[in-house]
């Protein structure tokens, strides 16, 4: 009677499962998505009972433009209207670098100025930063300098050793007179309780980015953000693959497995007001401080005047799925299509949409030397089987790609032709191009696309090539992972 009733219970279970599920497949269908990430949806609703169902509801719905984002909308409208006549970006006009390098990229340069209005900007002083324990060095000597404000957003912080050296600097700012604001991912991050309370304490205005609740869950776990800002005094910027956490930071042996390659870029000048703006708009968000009767005033301090630096041109990509355009992932289509000689790739996560995967192979069997450096193990099973999954055609296109040993790699960087380099948040994966908030920053820069170049033969001493003939030969059972890993990629 038991095995009965407990027979019929599950199978009523089973048809409310399929039923939600047909629903669920329904306006999936009506999305309109992409179709490799609708179809991974289907899959999982349809063999995987109950479990597919879930990972659909936590992971796979579609939230771009949607009610979630109404409230960023209206405060994009209100700061918009704040501060367009206050950047006060550089007046020289693009047509004075058309003579040099930068007519290759004018393309590039006009996709981002319509999607997002974000302006070239000309008068740059940067400094790329290697590692996390260079990058914090830096950091930590900007911090002690500040006068007015420090603006910070993070994907990861947490309270442990840099942690919280980094917290006592923001503590102390704060005791200076400063005026100390943090966005901090839900998900991402790990503060104690007694970590918030001391910055709560110093007077430090601190929220977390689409907190996750648990009757929230379904709506907010899987748009994160991912981005790494710190804008100091509105003429100071930093960017790029390092959070705050001691996972960053090389204090063991460089032979150690634990050892972290990442790269990050510091700015001084004009392209630091386009950062500024990108964060107050994840600012009024998060604070919910904003409604459809509000005046933004923004002091002056935010966006100060200046003065003229080194002349080096930048211009800011930010995106997320509040954004009508997917502004990074078609500004890296764009430079890959419109090279003419190379292209060099960094990425933890190398997991392509059909667009990227296609501009990459198209420009090596064109004839463009198309060289890619990934982790040998990563710090995911399932990212590494999955972008495993992309090295045969890749390679058979007559691209390269290398296994990075020595640790994790974690940097984020590209170099088109010498004069042409991108540093930021953005991995080269469907979640950074589709689902979480990132920001880039676009360098049309001789000097830094060499340096950034050097680092790469630097880190070349640490791979090993990725051979097709051995490739081919590989374990059945491996193939048969990413073959699987494959199909959800773009829920990864």
């Amino acid at each position: 009677m038991l095995d009965w009733f407990l027979s019929n219970w599950f199978m009523e279970l089973l048809i409310i499962n399929y039923v939600v599920a047909l629903g669920a497949a329904f306006f999936l269908i009506r999305s309109n998505q992409n179709p490799r990430k609708t179809l991974s949806s289907l899959l999982f609703l349809i063999t995987f009972p109950f479990v597919g169902l879930a990972i659909y509801y936590f992971f796979g719905m579609e939230y771009r433009k949607s009610k979630i984002f109404k409230r960023k909308d209206l405060a994009g409208h209100h700061l918009i209207k704040s501060w367009e006549k206050r950047l006060h970006l550089s007046d020289q006009k693009l047509s004075e670098y058309e003579d040099d390098f930068l007519d290759n990229r004018v393309k590039l340069v006009r996709l981002l100025n319509q999607n997002q209005s974000s302006s070239l900007t000309l008068k740059n002083d940067l400094k790329v930063l290697i590692n996390g324990e260079n990058t914090f060095k830096y950091i930590f000597e900007d911090l002690d300098k500040a006068t007015n404000h420090i603006h910070l957003e993070y994907f990861i912080i947490k309270d442990d050793l840099i942690g919280n050296a980094f917290i006592n600097k923001l503590i102390d700012a704060r005791k200076r007179g400063v005026e100390v604001k943090l966005i901090y991912d839900s998900v991402g991050s790990d503060l104690s309780r007694k970590a918030k309370a001391e910055m709560r304490a110093a007077g430090i205005d601190f929220h977390a980015f689409m907190p996750v609740i648990f009757s929230n869950f379904t709506r907010k776990a899987n748009y994160r953000d991912h981005r790494k800002i710190c804008i100091i005094d509105g003429h100071i910027g930093y960017l790029g693959g390092v959070n705050v956490s001691d996972d960053y930071v090389n204090t063991v042996d460089d032979s150690s497995e634990d050892y972290w390659r990442d790269t990050h870029l510091r700015i001084e000048g004009h392209a630091v007001k386009t950062m500024q703006a990108q964060w107050l708009l994840n600012w009024y968000f998060v604070s919910d401080h904003i409604n459809e009767k509000t005046i933004i005033e923004l002091p002056d301090s935010y966006f100060p005047e200046i003065d003229e630096k080194v002349n080096k041109a930048v211009q800011i990509a930010a995106s997320g799925p509040d954004t009508d355009w997917a502004n990074i992932m078609e500004a890296i289509f764009i430079a890959i299509t419109t090279a003419s000689h190379n292209i060099k790739i960094t990425t933890p996560y190398f997991i392509p949409n059909e667009a990227i995967l296609t501009a990459l192979k198209s420009a090596a069997r064109a004839g463009i030397e198309v060289e890619i450096m990934v982790p040998k193990k990563g710090d995911s099973w399932a990212a590494r089987f999955a972008s495993r999954s992309y090295f045969r055609e890749i390679l058979e296109s007559g691209a390269k790609i290398y296994w990075y040993h020595k640790g994790m790699l974690h940097a984020k960087t590209m170099v088109v032709d010498e004069e042409f380099s991108t540093i930021g948040t953005s991995n080269m994966d469907y979640r950074s191009f589709d689902i979480n908030f990132e920001i880039n920053a676009l360098i049309f820069d001789k000097e830094i696309s060499h340096e950034l170049n050097n680092q790469f033969k630097l880190d070349l001493e640490h791979c090993e090539e990725v051979v097709i003939d051995k490739w081919l030969k590989r374990n059945k059972w491996n193939k048969i992972k990413e073959s699987f890993c494959r199909l959800w990629a773009p829920l990864l």
